[in-house]
């Protein structure tokens, strides 16, 4: 194994943008949702995270949960507000009502000035309270426009929408053995001319001191003109590949970890697109091949794509 390391160490890269020093990582390098696994520290948080990029990538449940949090919120501290000014400078409110009513009544108030709806039932008087409605209102109309443009950001950003297998395979291929990872679109989106790079990280201990090694997999077919069907990235392990005569053990002590890297033209959008994930070592299993996940119609009109298939794959006995 030392001889091959020498052997190919020229032929390593260190362009990928992660560090090379393996004491200083903790865990894989990017996850598989395609984000690098890292947190950053040293400065304010207000000035390390940036509000409009974690709104345009947070789940979809979680950013309309925020928002309800977000208006809820602001109308309660309103309410509390005309509350202890006092609900008589709101004209249309009953005082007879009890505290509990009162609040609900300012809340409601606070909820119509926000929208700007304004139903006429309840108005302010006073100078304070109309103080605190016109800067409720105004406060109401940037918040809105801020998330009328949030949820356009995140409707119409461009996206690759690509599913992965969860494993990546060792499987036969021309008399020998090649390394294998499928993938598909989830969406009608059609993508063309796509492009896809493997890169894998060796963990390596040289000189008593642990270095992180990058090594490019050469694919068979590393661009294709349009992905409508699965395509299946397949790197043949020759005696020129960083894997060759690599046991699953030696990649296990390894840390071995494959980064998968993709970009595609939607026509959609008229952009390019791109997603990227990774697998570990204990995401590989050797001595498999990957079944079919598309077959023909029962009318034979179409084309049948069985997305829950993409990791189907059965036991394969390697040369």
């Amino acid at each position: 194994m030392a001889t091959l390391l020498r052997k190919q160490k020229s032929e390593n890269i260190d362009n990928t943008g992660f560090g090379t020093n393996s004491n200083a990582e903790g865990g894989r390098l990017v996850n598989p949702d395609g984000s690098t696994n890292l947190k950053k520290r040293g400065l304010p948080v207000w000035e390390r995270v940036s509000i409009f990029h974690y709104c345009l990538r947070m789940k979809r449940s979680h950013f309309f949960i925020a928002i309800l949090l977000f208006y809820t919120t602001i109308n309660i501290f309103f309410a509390l507000i005309y509350f202890f000014i006092g609900v008589e400078h709101l004209y249309g409110i009953d005082l007879t009502h009890t505290v509990f009513e009162k609040v609900m009544a300012a809340f409601f108030f606070s909820s119509q000035t926000l929208t700007t709806v304004g139903y006429g039932h309840v108005s302010p008087s006073g100078m304070l309270t109309n103080i605190v409605a016109s800067t409720e209102s105004l406060l109401g109309i940037l918040s809105f426009a801020v998330v009328t443009g949030l949820i356009y950001g995140r409707f119409s950003r461009p996206k690759a929408y690509l599913m992965f297998s969860e494993n990546m395979l060792v499987a036969p291929y021309k008399d020998s053995k090649a390394l294998m990872v499928r993938m598909a679109t989830y969406k009608y989106n059609h993508l063309t001319d796509a492009e896809a790079q493997l890169t894998v990280a060796l963990h390596l201990n040289e000189g008593g001191k642990m270095v992180t090694r990058f090594y490019p997999l050469a694919l068979e077919i590393s661009k294709i003109n349009t992905l409508s069907l699965s395509w299946t990235l397949v790197h043949n392990i020759t005696q020129d590949s960083p894997l060759y005569k690599h046991s699953v053990d030696e990649l296990q002590e390894a840390k071995m970890e494959v980064i998968v890297y993709v970009k595609a033209f939607d026509d959609n959008f008229s952009s390019v697109v791109q997603q990227r994930t990774s697998y570990t070592y204990q995401q590989l299993v050797y001595g498999a091949k990957f079944l079919p996940m598309f077959e023909r119609s029962p009318n034979g009109d179409y084309t049948l794509v069985e997305l829950d298939r993409i990791n189907a794959h059965e036991a394969a006995n390697l040369p």
